[in-house]
């Protein structure tokens, strides 16, 4: 696109400590103690968004924390795309990790970011990808190469949920009213293999907690005599997969899509470097679903993770007893055609069954998410397809990641619209965790490529 090159030689120095300001803000939704951090960011955010040139900006207020709202109609018989992101981040512990204060923004070049990488906490997630779409959408309004209504939406509660948005969109329709979604909350595969994430697992998610007796024993005079629920736990919960490390619950595959041979080979088409990949990890042997592959099985595949376990006696030293009750946080990811509330039926129904009489158990639901597919001859994915094929002139991948984002298939039910999943992360930028970042080079692509985006979509709308 004419300009944009000139555009962002002539601007980055100034995106990036625009961008640093918002970095600095440390809008942890989750945490009550940051919640006028979270206030501040969402009018810094419509302070950049006014300056870009967007109209009717406002912050709507909402149960929760706001959603920040602008639009630019240049013309109603014209495409409308939304745009989608967020501003609130996860909370940076444990703080003794990072290497720089996570809200202190610092520049740092590494091997696979030689041009250097934004180190803070929401630069990836979603801070830095969000704001490309502000930038970009600068660039076209100042120079009258906007060739689509535009309109966008960032909240403050993607860390937590969502509930807000959901309330928000499902009061909205007309307000929101688009022909397609784009959102930048995902990653690339490599500078080398751009990609367009097609699908999202969904998620369910429990806690179950074993009760044995009415408190913590002797194991000396009780061990042998009643029933530890730290071994139970562990007894239920290896009875979870069988030795191909398929799921156990009766009916949980019974409506999971079996992705024909053709997708699934272009599926390992995707460039992948196996040892790489366990080197990076830091394990010497990868796991999973027998007769899959390692890029099948962390993206197609349903998953069954325990992901805390606890109870009894763990500080220093020895203390001999029997727990009163051990507890597990499970997720299960799930695939297209999986139901959320109808696998958490069912994973409770098969957890109980597994319990010896000598215990009870409880189980508590708590938020879950459909999966999400694009179908890679949709308009909307043609023309990011376009658009990444024109700024990396390299072949484009389908990515199905294993991750989930629950806000898009809530989208696609009740504004009945697609959603381009379009990211300029990589999966190495430590989202959620200590030294998150963003590559410099990554932020400025999403500003070149975001506009073409636009171009193509307004031509396959046109065709």
């Amino acid at each position: 696109m004419q300009g944009i090159h000139h555009f962002i030689d002539t601007n980055k120095e100034r995106f990036i400590h625009e961008l640093f300001e918002l970095l600095k803000l440390p809008s942890v939704s989750a945490d009550p103690i940051f919640a006028q951090d979270v206030m501040n960011t969402a009018e810094k955010v419509k302070q950049f968004m006014t300056e870009a040139g967007l109209e009717n900006v406002r912050i709507e207020e909402t149960p929760g924390y706001p959603i920040v709202y602008g639009e630019k109609i240049i013309d109603p018989t014209l495409p409308t795309v939304l745009i989608y992101g967020h501003y609130d981040v996860q909370p940076p512990d444990p703080i003794e990790e990072w290497e720089s204060d996570p809200f202190e923004p610092v520049i740092k070049k590494t091997e696979i970011h030689p041009d250097g990488a934004i180190f803070a906490r929401g630069a990836s997630d979603d801070k830095g990808q969000m704001f490309m779409h502000i930038k970009a959408l600068e660039f076209m309004i100042k120079n009258s190469k906007l060739p689509a209504n535009v309109k966008v939406m960032i909240e403050g509660e993607e860390e937590v949920g969502s509930t807000s948005l959901e309330w928000y969109v499902k009061n909205n329709h007309d307000k929101l009213k688009n022909d397609i979604i784009l959102i930048s909350d995902t990653s690339l595969i490599s500078k080398d293999a751009p990609s367009i994430t097609t699908g999202l697992r969904g998620l369910s998610y429990l806690e179950v907690t074993v009760q044995g007796p009415s408190h913590d024993l002797h194991s000396g005079l009780y061990g042998g005599a009643v029933a530890n629920p730290a071994n139970i736990l562990a007894q239920m919960i290896a009875k979870l997969h069988d030795e191909d490390n398929r799921i156990t619950i009766p009916g949980f595959y019974d409506e999971v899509v079996e992705f024909p041979s053709e997708l699934r080979q272009r599926i390992n088409k995707i460039p992948f470097d196996e040892e790489a990949y366990k080197r990076n990890l830091g394990v010497k042997k990868l796991w999973g679903e027998k007769d899959y592959t390692t890029l099948e099985r962390a993206s197609i595949r349903p998953t069954l993770d325990v992901n805390g376990i606890w109870g009894g006696y763990t500080g220093d030293g020895a203390k001999t007893i029997i727990p009163s009750k051990a507890s597990a946080k499970i997720s299960m990811r799930l695939v297209p055609n999986q139901d959320p509330h109808e696998i958490s039926k069912l994973f409770k129904q098969h957890f109980m069954s597994l319990a010896p009489e000598s215990v009870e158990v409880h189980i508590q639901e708590f938020h879950g998410g459909y999966p999400y597919m694009m179908p890679v001859d949709h308009p909307g994915y043609k023309a990011a397809e376009k658009a990444l094929m024109t700024t990396f002139n390299k072949e484009v991948f389908p990515f199905y990641t294993g991750g989930s984002i629950p806000i898009v298939p809530l989208f696609e039910k009740e504004l009945g619209s697609k959603s381009v999943l379009m990211g300029f992360g990589f999966e190495s930028d430590r989202i959620h965790s200590p030294n998150e970042h963003f590559g410099i080079w990554n932020f400025l692509k999403g500003i070149e490529t975001i506009p073409y985006f636009y171009q193509f979509f307004v031509e396959s709308h046109n065709a």
